[in-house]
């Protein structure tokens, strides 16, 4: 590139020659790890194959889905009540939300499943019914999934809450709003740029944790898994086979996680209209019209 002064001087960019030596080291890597993933008959690539489609592993696959849809649901809802009771002035709401809280977030999940799991040992009947016929590994999954998920959903929507500007609501408030239309119409659609984030992370964890619902013998993905190298002592290939489906999963949920991120990121750098502005244009007219009409009235009052 010639200097703009004409002078014959020529502007070369700046090399960085150690990000090409630090991506020739990451290639070298990367190759040796894929060539001796290749060549190492001991992974047995054609038993992976085998299993990789296999009934039990597909149907080990829509559990494991099942699973994750199931509790997250639960504990969104769930975990969005608690989080609007902790922000309560009422100090009992809140205050049993936050025991809420932190009992479930002090405990290990493993342990809160195997809990519910045995719950027939402390009341062998619930509502009259058998705890043993009530609490099936099913059951007891969906539990501590969902509740374990409640308490963290919890602490995600209360700080998306407490980011939105609290000027928000007072003037939804001078304006008569009643606070369930202000949370649903002001608060919560700019409240979700804070949430979508964690809660995408949140959702791909369970996709995670739900490998140890094993434990209590439920037929998930691991589980399946597990079932079958116990049977054919195939252990590697089968393990494979399930870091292949979570891997898959995954990056599913990764780009969904994506798109929900920038459809409720539009604006964050260059601001429009607030949801509050937005509503009043909708149920009141155009914003601009109304100040327009108000300085029109004091400027005939003055004359």
């Amino acid at each position: 590139m010639t200097s703009p002064d004409g002078d014959g001087l020529r502007v070369r960019p700046r090399r960085h020659p150690l990000r090409w030596i630090g991506a020739a080291v990451v290639f070298l890597i990367t190759a040796a790890v894929v060539f001796s993933m290749v060549t190492n008959s001991r992974f047995e690539w054609d038993v992976v194959g085998q299993y990789l489609f296999s009934r039990p592993i597909l149907l080990g696959v829509l559990t494991t889905i099942e699973l994750t849809v199931i509790s997250m649901v639960i504990g969104t809802l769930l975990g969005t009540l608690l989080a609007i009771w902790r922000l309560s002035p009422n100090p009992v709401l809140s205050g049993a939300t936050g025991i809420y809280v932190w009992v479930f977030r002090a405990t290990p999940l493993l342990v809160q499943l195997l809990l519910w799991y045995n719950l027939g040992a402390l009341y062998p009947q619930i509502l009259g019914i058998s705890a043993n016929d009530l609490i099936t590994p099913w059951t007891a999954a969906i539990l501590g999934l969902a509740l374990h998920q409640a308490a963290y959903t919890a602490e995600i929507v209360r700080a998306g809450l407490l980011s939105v500007d609290t000027g928000q609501r007072e003037a939804a408030t001078a304006l008569g709003m009643p606070p369930t239309l202000t949370l649903r119409r002001i608060i919560l659609p700019q409240a979700m740029r804070a949430i979508i984030p964690p809660m995408g992370n949140e959702v791909i964890s369970m996709l995670k944790t739900t490998s140890l619902v094993s434990v209590i013998a439920l037929p998930e993905l691991l589980n399946t898994a597990q079932t079958i190298y116990a049977r054919t002592y195939q252990t590697i290939p089968l393990l494979l086979v399930a870091t292949f489906w979570y891997l898959v999963l995954t990056a599913l949920l990764t780009v969904l996680q994506s798109v929900l991120e920038r459809r409720f990121g539009r604006g964050a750098t260059r601001r429009t209209a607030s949801p509050l502005v937005e509503f009043l244009a909708t149920h009141t007219g155009s914003f601009a019209a109304a100040q327009g009409g108000r300085g029109k009235k004091r400027t005939e009052q003055h004359s």
